[in-house]
């Protein structure tokens, strides 16, 4: 039940944070808010840190070198979201925020990519994605 609390408030906190930042962008710039927010997360995150932090960099080195690319898709996805949510709004932005992230988490999954666990698809997941595709073009169809 935790990890759908979880899932709940990261989906509410990613929409709220791309308005927020949306509108950051329009008064002092694009690249502005994003260098703001990345620095005001790296702030927190610190503080965070230093209070509650329990694991060890000394793991660092045995990872795969391609996860510390994080970081670069935490500062490409502000700018994007930015972008599309200032350009088509919240709700079209995010609905195909949404429905990107879930084709790409499908692919990670049907083909256990980056170290996760391989998951077979039914016919119902796939309707289930279509389904969300088509509720976005009916949304942007009458809109």
């Amino acid at each position: 039940m935790f990890a759908i609390i979880c899932a709940i408030i990261s989906g509410i906190a990613m929409s709220v944070q791309g308005v927020f930042n949306t509108r950051l962008g329009e008064k002092i710039g694009i690249w502005e808010t994003t260098l703001l927010v990345q620095a005001i997360a790296l702030t927190l995150s610190l503080i965070v840190f230093f209070f509650f932090g329990d694991g060890s960099y000394t793991s660092l080195k045995s990872a795969n070198k391609i996860y510390l690319l994080g970081g670069v898709l935490g500062v490409l996805i502000t700018f994007t979201v930015i972008k599309s949510v200032g350009s088509m709004g919240p709700t079209l932005g995010i609905g195909i925020i949404l429905i990107s992230q879930l084709l790409a988490a499908a692919i990670i999954d049907a083909f256990g990519l980056f170290g996760s666990e391989k998951i077979n698809f039914s016919l119902n997941q796939f309707l289930g994605i279509a389904i969300m595709i088509v509720g976005i073009v009916l949304f942007k169809w009458n809109h």
